[in-house]
């Protein structure tokens, strides 16, 4: 046995009409389906190229044919072209004459008709002969000038520094007597006006008081628009049924 599809009844909230999207109005570019309260431009097409051969066989080359720049209505031109080669290496010759470069005149002896400075050169130390015992000036030195035992010249007085005696000495105590630094410093508050005395204390602890207090960071009083007018605001809440019935509450009789 087949389901019976379950009648329910008609309810007029669910019969609705079509929406403004399911209308269409007739379109007013092209010629087919054109609106007829409009009025209809010129249409073109665009067609196939046709082949040459209708007209006439042409076979002459395009624009993209070169043309050489040296050649002219009268031929090529005459202008004279040159090209830069390696060197040709020639015959070996048995002589082959220097250049001017190969000459250095500066560098020749002066003949003896011209004036010329003399000339000096510099050849290794000779050593001294095994026969000869005079002493080289190096050998000699003269006698010193600091000190009392000069023989040529009058010596001043000279001093010796020697080390510092512990016993019987300037600097030995024998007396036993303090020094300065024995004796202590008497505060001069004790004989003097005596002025005013600080001392520096330790912070206090926080009250005990352990709530929290809001600082100034805490208000925002631009955001209070109690006491300003205000556009109207609106909220989004969830979507009810078509067919519930509203709630009446003040009735009138």
């Amino acid at each position: 046995m087949s389901e019976v599809e379950k009648k329910r009844p008609v309810i007029a909230g669910r019969e609705k009409g079509p929406g403004p999207g399911r209308y269409a109005l007739p379109p007013t570019i092209g010629f087919i389906g054109h609106d007829f309260t409009k009025p209809t431009s010129p249409a073109y097409s665009f067609h196939g190229r046709m082949t040459n051969n209708m007209y006439c066989v042409d076979s002459s080359p395009g624009p993209q044919y070169y043309i050489d720049p040296k050649i002219t209505r009268f031929g090529r031109d005459g202008n004279p072209a040159y090209s830069m080669l390696g060197r040709v290496k020639g015959p070996r010759r048995i002589f082959q004459t220097p250049g001017p470069g190969a000459y250095s005149p500066e560098n020749t002896p002066p003949c003896n008709t011209q004036c010329r400075p003399p000339s000096y050169t510099m050849g290794s130390r000779t050593r001294y002969r095994t026969v000869d015992s005079v002493p080289a000036p190096n050998k000699y030195s003269l006698p010193a000038l600091i000190g009392p035992q000069i023989p040529t010249k009058p010596a001043s007085a000279s001093y010796t520094m020697s080390g510092l005696c512990k016993t019987g000495g300037p600097s030995e105590d024998l007396s036993k007597t303090p020094g300065p630094c024995r004796y202590n410093c008497t505060d001069p508050s004790i004989y003097l006006p005596r002025q005013p005395a600080f001392s520096m204390l330790g912070r206090h602890s926080n009250p005990s008081d352990s709530t929290l207090k809001p600082g100034p960071g805490s208000h925002n009083p631009e955001k209070v628009t109690v006491h300003k007018p205000r556009a109207p605001a609106f909220s989004l809440g969830s979507r009810h049924s078509e067919f519930v019935t509203p709630l009446v509450i003040n009735v009138t009789d």
